[in-house]
């Protein structure tokens, strides 16, 4: 089961900070959105499945969609780049570039305005431009329980990529991932 934190200030009616799970980071409910997940793999193969072009290929995305043109250099200023194609053919540009890197407990990646472009999606193809998007891999027995922490530039960014399917489209995507790691 994929778990989503996320308070709307709409629903909580003020600004409110929280610590982010698992992380030193405090939760601004107003630009983070926090996505986890139990997957059924050791934290090394969930680490090859996030940063090897080969296997990001077969899981990333929303259901129906595909993933071409997939370029990842794992280092502290290296790329993170594809083109994910939705069921109606439209084309979404992900790009990024990779802020800090631990093997294999945690990647942090940072959108860039590449994701903009014609094309461009406020969600950014599951990298919003301008995010920071750390991704946490932990030990859970046998299992890794996978912690994607979004904190957008602003509200309205964040915003944006809930109306472009944000934060729906990262549950969707773990199912794929799970499957992907379940063969």
């Amino acid at each position: 089961m994929t778990r989503i934190v996320a308070v709307s200030p709409a629903l909580s009616g003020r600004k409110e900070q929280r610590q982010a799970p698992d992380s030193s980071a405090s939760l601004n409910v107003e630009t983070d959105l926090v996505v986890t997940r139990v997957l059924p793999a050791p934290p090394a193969l969930v680490w090859r499945a996030w940063t090897e072009p080969e296997r990001v290929t077969a899981w990333w995305g929303p259901e129906g969609c595909s993933v071409s043109d997939c370029e990842i250099e794992v280092r502290v200023g290296g790329v993170f780049r594809l083109k994910l194609s939705a069921p109606d053919g439209t084309v979404y540009p992900c790009a990024g570039v990779f802020r800090e890197v631990e093997a294999p407990k945690r990647l942090v990646l940072e959108g860039t305005a590449a994701t903009t472009a014609v094309g461009g999606s406020a969600c950014g193809a599951g990298l919003p431009p301008g995010a920071v998007v750390t991704v946490l891999f932990q030990a859970a027995g046998d299992q890794t329980r996978l912690t994607l922490h979004t904190r957008f530039p602003s509200a309205a960014a964040r915003r944006a990529a809930e109306a472009s399917g944000y934060k729906e489209g990262w549950p969707q995507s773990f199912d794929r991932l799970a499957g992907e790691l379940a063969t």
